[in-house]
């Protein structure tokens, strides 16, 4: 594509170098990853500014220059916009032929539930024969293809690049988590979303957005840029629904189990092989038997089967699809151990999931619930006392350890957790994988270990190195160890 054809729709506040004539082979926003005839997008980043790292793209062979500000005596054009990241959705759309407009996207956002509820979208549509692209915390996958995810919801320029790959494959859906991060980045930007389903809102992400309200202002832009076309699919029993309801100009239908929606769940019953329910719709009521348990999980079966019902899939297929699911990577997984006690990963890592998951196991366990968990270093401090207090209280036994301590000192991190603590029936033990050996030498018959905060994760990050590590995984050698 030619620069000056490619720039003229972001309409730049100033141009210096000439700009015909030059072909642009690709974008980027990483100076380390540019290549000749790339135009690099110096975004001034939470932690790195772009324009630090303009010389290393131009040695690195980048054709021109896109910032928000400007510099002179280079001899390469220099374009200079409002906004370097509104700037690159706008190019990464233009650039890989607004692939957007041939996809119909379905975003998911809230604090938790978003990746249950993605695997179930998908799984129903697939199942009523749609051709379907997922971008989630887990991976992105189309088409039997699986691409590694480094966030929830990627940039701008692999997002649109995948858009592309989807668009060629003959993706039709695309079902999207949605962070709040990628909101309020304006990564999303360009993406006109047919469906939206809130989750719920507690806290998370406090040391990037700083309160509460800040959080619930960022998710909410995901509904009020919703067409009166669209359907907002919302948790009544949040108390953000109903701002919610009042901000966004699309269709909204509820779902819920405490106070009245399209949607409810009653009479539930759960055992340690699934969940009962009597789904009742507008049009229908009918009992359910799925293999997901939890109170938690029950509201994300609603979400999934209101936001399918509102597309107007078969019921026939919404029904086989549910009954199916039985699987997300990290999510209340279950790890065989033969050894009369259950394990298992969760990536519960806020005070709520965790209140949540260690709930749903006190109502179907007939032993004691040890649980093994850590928070994130450079990450929200606040929870971390909250986390202490909630695992100590619901749990018989907590194991603290370390998560992801990154640049942080695992023993500060686990300071800050017992800060909330008031019993004693708690160990501290900092390596994860002597945490998880000490769990399983504990479990009794009957007893339940929850391994919570990593997930699907295969990977600690301590310090600035990465090592390989998996919650299942690290179980099944501990086992192996112990025979």
């Amino acid at each position: 594509m030619i620069l000056n054809r490619l720039i003229k729709e972001i309409s730049p506040s100033k141009i210096t170098g000439k700009v015909t004539g030059i072909s642009v082979k690709g974008l980027t926003c990483n100076s380390k990853e540019a290549k000749k005839g790339d135009i690099f997008i110096a975004i001034q980043g939470v932690k790195r500014d772009g324009n630090l790292f303009i010389q290393e793209a131009i040695d690195r062979g980048a054709c021109a220059i896109i910032s928000q500000e400007h510099s002179f005596g280079l001899k390469l054009p220099w374009i200079v916009v409002k906004d370097c990241r509104k700037a690159a959705g706008d190019l990464a759309s233009i650039f890989f032929g607004r692939p957007c407009e041939k996809l119909k996207f379905i975003g998911i956002t809230g604090t938790n539930g978003k990746t249950t509820i993605a695997y179930l979208a998908e799984d129903i549509l697939k199942e009523a024969g749609k051709k379907t692209g997922v971008i989630g915390t887990v991976n992105y996958r189309f088409n039997n293809k699986i691409i590694p995810s480094n966030n929830t919801t990627p940039g701008p320029l692999q997002l649109h690049s995948i858009f592309k790959r989807m668009r060629d494959g003959k993706i039709k859906y695309v079902v999207m988590e949605v962070s709040s991060h990628a909101l309020e980045q304006d990564r999303v930007r360009g993406i006109d979303f047919s469906s939206a389903i809130f989750t719920n809102l507690t806290q998370d992400h406090l040391d990037y957005h700083k309160t509460l309200e800040e959080y619930f202002q960022t998710k909410a832009r995901l509904f009020r840029n919703l067409s009166t076309g669209a359907c907002a699919i919302i948790n009544t029993d949040d108390r953000y629904s109903r701002r919610l309801r009042r901000l966004t100009k699309a269709r909204v239908v509820t779902y819920g189990i405490d106070h009245q929606a399209d949607f409810m769940a009653q009479k539930i019953k759960f055992d340690l092989q699934g969940t009962d329910f009597i789904l009742k719709t507008p049009s229908l009521s009918l009992p359910l038997s799925v293999r997901l348990i939890g109170r938690y999980n029950v509201y994300n079966y609603l979400a999934a089967i209101s936001w399918a019902m509102c597309q107007g899939l078969p019921w026939s297929k919404i029904d086989l699809a549910v009954r199916n699911f039985s699987y997300v990577p990290g999510r209340l997984e279950r790890v065989d151990t033969a050894r009369g006690f259950s394990v298992f990963v969760d990536y519960a890592h806020t005070e709520d999931a965790l209140k949540n998951v260690i709930q749903a196991l006190r109502e179907v366990g007939r032993g004691r619930i040890i649980v093994v968990f850590g928070c994130g270093g450079d990450r929200d401090r606040s929870k971390r006392p909250k986390m202490g207090k909630v695992a100590t209280e619901l749990a018989d036994l907590a194991i603290i350890t370390s998560d992801n301590p990154r640049n942080e000192e695992p023993l500060a991190i686990i300071a800050d957790i017992k800060k909330g603590i008031k019993k004693n029936n708690y160990l501290v033990i900092p390596q994860r994988k002597e945490a998880i050996m000490k769990s399983l030498f504990l479990a009794k018959k009957h007893d339940i270990v929850l391994l919570a905060g990593k997930g699907h994760e295969g990977y600690q990050i301590i310090k600035d190195k990465v090592f390989d590590f998996n919650d299942c995984q690290t179980v099944k050698e501990c086992l192996t160890l112990a025979n």
